[in-house]
């Protein structure tokens, strides 16, 4: 029978089996803005806003012309190669306008919506946590405001004021206001009764600090979307409000007020005076609307 040797030993066991060291959980804000990038109506939506956008800001130094040059001699030129959209009736480039344009609507709608946004937010919180008599008398409010047509509020509020652009801001931001705020309300009735917040009532925090600071970031997506598809209908509320004479005065090359100067010429056969302003605006608004569908798709899963 043989013998072990002092070397032969037996293999020692194998060790207990450690826990790989866990890895960071993905942050879902990433996954959400990858799952954007991935979307093509976002791309798409993107795409068109951002060019709107770069025109808004650097449209005087895009633009092969003077925007706001007359050449009554020129006036009414169908597009050529000098003129790649026309001119209009007072013979200034078209295609110039059209570039310049985008900086006031691009100004103005963002702010109104930015105005209502934070405000709708604010009256939605202060409503949804309280809820009560509180509830009862704004909530009622904000459905007779709801009840009322956008622009006609708006027409009668500039008829008042007098039309510039601060006074456009706001009365679109105002009456954006009780929207959101309906939209908030409903996502904090959701959040209201849940541990976090009593956990967080109990502690002794005052309303604010829950509102603000336990409840909002909870209720954050809703209002994202809102604020997205507010933005579209802002769009068409400034271009709305230039056409009827209430908005952006002139010598503004706002695509509204130039739709407003130039659709009876539709008649004579001046069709680019107009076709190329409500492209411009209808491409816009429908940047924006892809932009908010993707977001709430995202925000939804």
């Amino acid at each position: 029978m043989s013998t072990l040797t002092p070397d032969a030993q037996t293999p020692p066991d194998p060790p207990p089996d450690v826990p790989a060291k866990a890895r960071p959980a993905a942050d879902p804000r990433f996954d959400q803005l990858r799952l954007l990038l991935r979307s093509p109506t976002f791309v798409a939506g993107a795409a068109i806003l951002l060019m709107w956008v770069v025109c808004a800001i650097a449209g005087m130094w895009i633009a092969p012309q003077d925007p706001y040059a007359s050449d009554p001699l020129n006036s009414l030129m169908p597009p050529d190669a000098a003129h790649w959209f026309g001119t209009d009736q007072l013979g200034r480039d078209v295609f110039s306008r059209v570039i310049v344009g985008a900086r006031d609507i691009l100004t103005i709608a963002p702010l109104a919506t930015l105005l209502g946004t934070l405000a709708g937010t604010a009256l939605g919180l202060i409503v949804g946590y309280f809820e009560g008599w509180v509830d009862h008398v704004v909530g009622r409010a904000i459905d007779a405001v709801l009840a009322l047509p956008l622009v006609i509020v708006a027409l009668l509020a500039l008829a008042a004021v007098g039309a510039s652009n601060l006074t456009v801001i706001l009365v679109i931001g105002i009456t954006f206001t009780p929207i959101t705020a309906r939209t908030v309300r409903a996502a904090v009735f959701a959040e209201r009764h849940l541990d976090y917040v009593a956990a967080a009532q109990l502690r002794g925090e005052n309303a604010l600090y829950i509102m603000f600071c336990e409840i909002l970031p909870n209720v954050l997506p809703p209002i994202i979307v809102e604020a997205t598809v507010r933005l579209g209908y802002a769009i068409f509320a400034v271009a709305t409000l230039s056409f009827l004479g209430f908005g952006i005065q002139p010598p503004s090359a706002d695509w509204g007020l130039a739709l407003s100067e130039s659709y009876t010429l539709m008649a004579g056969g001046a069709w680019w005076t107009v076709v190329f302003d409500a492209a411009a605006i209808a491409s816009l608004v429908v940047a924006v609307n892809l932009i908010a569908d993707s977001v709430q798709g995202v925000l939804d899963r």
